[in-house]
């Protein structure tokens, strides 16, 4: 049994295709999709998180459904979130306590919310965290380009002290999980 798990947050259509679309998302998927295959080879378990509300992410919906080539396997779990905290009014954090999971892996959408939010969260609770450098985006926002609020919030995560826990930047490609017995 791992001590890791990896979560994936809102890598969804609505974000990855159209009008909210992040950058180059098959870049994203495809580095997301490297770290969930080293994650299961190692037997760490994968939590796919989609975010819903009353507008374009509505449960169900077309925009909702995980993004087009993101692999999903049946072993992996799922949860529901409302808000941009993975953990606040969810069962996340109890969840991965009956896993034994004390460190996560982190990655998906949007740097600047969601991908943001639940890494301040992990601190807060416990976990130390890896942040997957590459593997976070967001959309321009008319003041940053999605690649300097990816990289700011990175930096930015990396930085706090505060939570006791820490958060370190890895490329996707030099991200290495302990192989299972």
């Amino acid at each position: 049994m791992s001590d890791t798990a990896v979560l994936v947050i809102d890598v969804q259509q609505g974000l990855c295709s159209g009008e909210y679309a992040c950058p180059d998302p098959a870049g994203l998927i495809e580095r997301i999709n490297t770290v969930t295959a080293k994650a299961r080879a190692a037997g760490v378990p994968v939590v796919l998180i989609q975010h819903e509300d009353d507008g374009l992410l509505a449960h169900g919906g077309a925009a909702w459904q995980l993004a087009e080539g993101l692999v999903a396997e049946p072993a992996d779990i799922r949860l529901r979130k409302t808000i941009t905290d993975s953990f606040h009014r969810t069962d996340l954090h109890e969840r991965l306590q009956q896993l034994g999971v004390r460190r996560l892996v982190i990655c998906g959408l949007q740097s600047d919310f969601c991908v943001d939010t639940t890494t301040r969260s992990a601190m807060r609770l416990g976990y130390p965290v890896t942040l997957v450098a590459d593997g976070h985006s967001t959309m321009d926002n008319g003041l940053l380009t999605a690649e300097q609020i990816s990289r700011h919030h990175g930096l930015t995560l990396s930085n706090i002290e505060s939570f006791g826990p820490r958060t370190t930047l890895v490329a996707a490609r030099d991200l290495a999980f302990p192989v299972k017995d």
